[in-house]
């Protein structure tokens, strides 16, 4: 029910890692997720960790998904000389193109202890229904 829009996320995600670098409005990084059905909803869940939930957008624009957040420095007093900085800051972002099977009208978002969880339901046409077959009791004879 979900496609990857971009291949080389990971790859762009494993470099910035390394080099040290920051996301950008115009080059968001990459927002680590998990995607699993649970009955007849699809479930999208997202770490991000330190973002408030107004720095955290959430768009649908026809059938793609798009999540952005902020992670902002936390503010210093000017004695402070910093020792270590291994958490990232900066934009992340992640884009999903959903199936024609879910229910973009319906989706719910929560957010708590750093984990945002997206609940899209399973459209009822696309859900699985029996089809009644007719009897052939109005047969009809022909007269000659």
């Amino acid at each position: 029910m979900l496609m990857r829009t971009d291949p080389f996320r990971e790859l762009d995600r494993l470099t910035q890692q390394m080099l040290g670098t920051t996301g950008t409005w115009s080059r968001p990084s990459a927002v680590p997720m998990d995607a699993y059905r649970e009955g007849d909803a699809y479930v999208i869940v997202m770490d991000l960790p330190g973002v408030s939930t107004d720095a955290i957008d959430i768009d649908v624009e026809r059938n793609m998904l798009t999540v952005k957040a902020e992670r902002r420095p936390a503010p210093k007093a000017d004695d402070v000389q910093m020792e270590l900085s291994e958490r990232p800051l900066g934009v992340f972002s992640r884009q999903l193109m959903l199936a024609d099977t879910l229910d973009t009208e319906k989706i719910t978002a929560e957010y708590e202890a750093g984990v945002l969880t997206l609940r899209i339901p399973i459209a009822e046409r696309a859900k699985p229904r029996k089809i009644a077959i007719g009897r052939g009791d109005g047969r009809k004879q022909i007269s000659g």
